[in-house]
C-alpha cells in the first residue's frame, strides 16, 4: 500500500477521497490533459506568426511580456498543471500494475498500440524538452547572447524574438533535438487525446474510431506546425538574413 492510499484512508474529506479514487485520478489526468492540449494549440498559433515576419512575432512576444506578473502566474499555473498531470498519471500507472495479474501481461502488451506503450517514456522526454525549451527561449540561459538581441518596434525597443528563433534553430543539434522531441509529443498525443474522451465518458464503440483518427490527425498536425519552423530555418535558410 502506497503513502497516498494511507493518507486518503486517514481523511474523511469526500473531495480528497474522490480525488484519489480511480475515477478521480483518471478525471484529473483527462482535465489536465485537455488544458495542456489547448495550451499547445494556442502556443502553435502564436509561434506560426514567425512566418508572417519579424514585426508580427515581435509584437506578439511584446504583448505577452506586457502582461507583467500575470504572465508568470500563467506560467506557474501551467507548470502546476504539468505536475498534476504527471503525478496522477504515475498514480494510475502504479495502480494498474498492482491490479494486473502477471499472466495477463503478454495479452495486454499485444493488444496495446505503440502509442500507448510509449506514453511514460515519451512523457519523460517531453518533460525534459519543456525544461530545455524554457531555458532556451524564456530564461535565455542556454545562450545568454539572446538577451542582447534587441530591435525597435514602433517607438519601443523590444526583445528581437524573431532573430532569437533564427539563431537558435540555426544550430543543427538544437533543431534536431526539437524535431525529435516534437515527434514524441505527437506520439504522446496520438494516444492521449482519444484517451481523454474515453475517460470523460464522451466515447463509445461507434465513435471511438473517429475520435482516435481525429486525435492522430491533430497530434501530427501540431507536429508539422511546430517542426516547420526549425526545418525552415535549418534546411531552407529562412530568416538567416536577420543574423547578418
Amino acid at each position: 500500500m502506497n503513502t497516498s492510499s494511507l493518507s486518503v484512508k486517514r481523511t474523511s474529506n469526500p473531495l480528497v477521497v474522490w480525488l484519489f479514487s480511480s475515477i478521480g485520478k483518471k478525471t484529473m489526468v483527462a482535465v489536465t490533459g485537455i488544458l495542456l492540449v489547448l495550451f499547445v494549440i494556442g502556443h502553435l498559433v502564436g509561434n506560426l506568426t514567425f512566418f508572417v515576419g519579424p514585426d508580427v512575432i515581435n509584437a506578439y512576444a511584446k504583448s505577452l511580456h506586457d502582461l507583467g506578473p500575470i504572465l508568470w502566474v500563467i506560467r506557474l499555473g501551467l507548470l502546476a498543471v504539468v505536475g498534476l498531470h504527471i503525478y496522477f498519471t504515475m498514480l494510475l500507472w502504479k495502480e494498474n500494475r498492482t491490479a494486473r495479474p502477471s499472466k495477463y501481461k503478454y495479452k495486454t502488451h499485444v493488444q496495446s498500440t505503440i502509442f500507448s506503450r510509449t506514453m511514460r517514456l515519451s512523457g519523460i522526454v517531453i518533460l525534459a524538452f519543456v525544461v530545455f525549451h524554457l531555458a532556451h527561449f524564456t530564461l535565455r540561459v542556454v545562450d545568454p547572447a539572446y538577451s542582447q538581441m534587441r530591435t525597435m518596434l514602433g517607438d519601443h525597443e523590444v526583445l528581437d524574438v524573431y532573430r532569437m528563433i533564427v539563431a537558435g534553430f540555426s544550430v543543427w543539434w538544437v533543431s534536431v533535438f526539437y524535431v525529435i522531441s516534437l515527434g514524441l509529443v505527437a506520439f504522446h498525443l496520438s494516444h492521449g487525446i482519444s484517451s481523454l474522451f474515453q475517460t470523460l465518458g464522451l466515447s463509445n464503440r461507434r465513435l471511438r474510431p473517429t475520435i482516435e483518427l481525429g486525435g492522430k490527425v491533430l497530434a501530427w498536425a501540431l507536429f508539422i506546425g511546430f517542426s516547420s519552423i526549425p526545418i525552415s530555418i535549418l534546411i531552407f535558410g529562412l530568416g538567416k538574413e536577420a543574423l547578418k
